[in-house]
Protein backbone atom coordinates (compact mmCIF):
# COMPACT_ATOMS: atom_id res chain seq x y z
CA UNK A 1 0.00 0.00 0.00
CA UNK A 2 1.32 3.42 -0.92
CA UNK A 3 2.13 5.83 1.88
CA UNK A 4 0.37 9.16 1.98
CA UNK A 5 2.24 12.39 1.43
CA UNK A 6 1.93 13.26 5.13
CA UNK A 7 3.36 9.87 6.15
CA UNK A 8 6.32 10.27 3.80
CA UNK A 9 6.94 13.83 4.98
CA UNK A 10 6.77 12.85 8.66
CA UNK A 11 9.10 9.91 8.07
CA UNK A 12 11.62 12.23 6.37
CA UNK A 13 11.41 14.73 9.25
CA UNK A 14 11.94 11.92 11.77
CA UNK A 15 14.88 10.53 9.80
CA UNK A 16 16.53 13.95 9.63
CA UNK A 17 15.90 14.56 13.33
CA UNK A 18 17.42 11.20 14.28
CA UNK A 19 20.43 11.67 11.99
CA UNK A 20 21.19 15.12 13.40
CA UNK A 21 20.72 13.95 16.99
CA UNK A 22 23.03 11.00 16.35
CA UNK A 23 25.64 13.34 14.87
CA UNK A 24 25.44 15.57 17.91
CA UNK A 25 25.65 12.62 20.30
CA UNK A 26 28.85 11.43 18.63
CA UNK A 27 30.55 14.78 19.19
CA UNK A 28 30.55 16.20 15.69
CA UNK A 29 30.22 19.83 16.83
CA UNK A 30 33.43 21.76 16.19
CA UNK A 31 32.89 24.33 18.92
CA UNK A 32 30.16 25.74 21.15
CA UNK A 33 28.73 27.92 18.38
CA UNK A 34 28.43 24.89 16.12
CA UNK A 35 26.86 22.92 18.97
CA UNK A 36 24.26 25.66 19.52
CA UNK A 37 23.50 25.76 15.79
CA UNK A 38 23.01 21.99 15.67
CA UNK A 39 20.78 21.99 18.75
CA UNK A 40 18.72 24.78 17.21
CA UNK A 41 18.40 22.81 13.98
CA UNK A 42 17.17 19.77 15.90
CA UNK A 43 14.71 21.92 17.83
CA UNK A 44 13.44 23.39 14.57
CA UNK A 45 12.86 19.98 13.01
CA UNK A 46 11.10 18.75 16.17
CA UNK A 47 8.88 21.84 16.16
CA UNK A 48 8.04 21.38 12.48
CA UNK A 49 7.16 17.75 13.08
CA UNK A 50 4.87 18.59 16.01
CA UNK A 51 3.13 21.41 14.12
CA UNK A 52 2.58 19.19 11.09
CA UNK A 53 1.18 16.39 13.25
CA UNK A 54 -1.21 18.89 14.84
CA UNK A 55 -2.34 20.08 11.39
CA UNK A 56 -2.94 16.52 10.20
CA UNK A 57 -4.93 15.79 13.35
CA UNK A 58 -7.07 18.92 12.93
CA UNK A 59 -7.68 18.11 9.28
CA UNK A 60 -8.83 14.59 10.23
CA UNK A 61 -11.23 16.05 12.81
CA UNK A 62 -12.71 18.42 10.23
CA UNK A 63 -13.22 15.58 7.72
CA UNK A 64 -15.12 13.43 10.19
Amino acid sequence: MAASLSEVFLAKLRETLNDKADDLATGCANDFADYRFRVGFIEGIATAEREFLDLVERAAEIES
